[in-house]
């Protein structure tokens, strides 16, 4: 992509991953923004929480950030195209979630995602222990265990289903995302990782831990989202 400057690279991505659901926003079937105070309220409450991970992981040097592809601006230690991602990807990811709600009547993993649960619940917690001198690791996998752990023995959502439908879903741009982000089609990483805070295994350029990283973010941001969504 020759034609755009590296600086709005990370701008860019940002542009592209709610731009299509900010257009479809308003399509009369779905009618997302009729919404709007659960999807403000989650995504304040989950950005503030990852915001402050963030900000503290990159002053640890867990992960950091290549200002060839950043416009420069900062707010703290985080350029201000992170800020943008803790927007434009709950968001994306709540179209996808009620899309698919509204094309897909079955809710295709009703009989089995409490089985869902306990197998990420037992994989994050032995990886989150196996590695637990990992900071990347072990914080991301303890926070979705601890997120798991309170829907499987407390919470017991009847939506679960339906929010693994959305997350598998999700999943492939996310990865393509990502991919971008840490150098699968730039010359160098947008973001980069410290191999000695997280496992070591990537999917192509990515972290593993982002697949984790990625389920507990949208399970915080779909807890805050369904309950406002039912009281509102």
């Amino acid at each position: 992509m020759d034609f755009i400057p590296d600086r709005y690279i990370y701008l860019l991505i940002n542009v592209l991953t709610i731009a299509y659901p900010l257009a479809q926003s308003y399509e009369k079937r779905i009618r997302l923004l009729q919404h709007w105070k659960a999807i403000f309220t989650s995504i304040a409450i989950t950005g503030a929480v990852f915001l402050a991970w963030d900000e503290l992981f990159t002053q640890l040097e867990v992960w950091g950030f290549n200002g060839r592809y950043l416009t420069g601006i900062y707010i703290g230690a985080l350029p201000i195209e992170e800020w943008g991602f803790f927007l434009t990807v709950p968001f994306a990811c709540i179209f996808v979630y009620e899309v698919l709600n509204y094309f897909i009547k079955k809710d295709i993993f009703a009989n089995s995602h409490q089985a869902i649960t306990l197998f990420f619940l037992m994989v994050t917690t032995f990886l989150g222990y196996y590695f637990h001198d990992r900071m990347y690791t072990s914080t991301s996998f303890f926070f979705a265990a601890i997120l798991l752990l309170g829907q499987l023995m407390v919470f017991r959502f009847s939506w679960m289903g339906r929010f693994y439908m959305a997350y598998f879903v999700c999943l492939i741009p996310f990865l393509i995302m990502n991919g971008w982000l840490t150098g699968s089609f730039t010359d160098e990483p947008i973001v980069w990782y410290n191999n000695l805070e997280n496992m070591g295994l990537r999917i192509f350029t990515i972290p593993a831990e982002d697949t984790i990283y990625l389920l507990g973010m949208l399970l915080l941001t779909f807890m805050v989202y369904e309950k406002v969504k039912v009281k509102a």
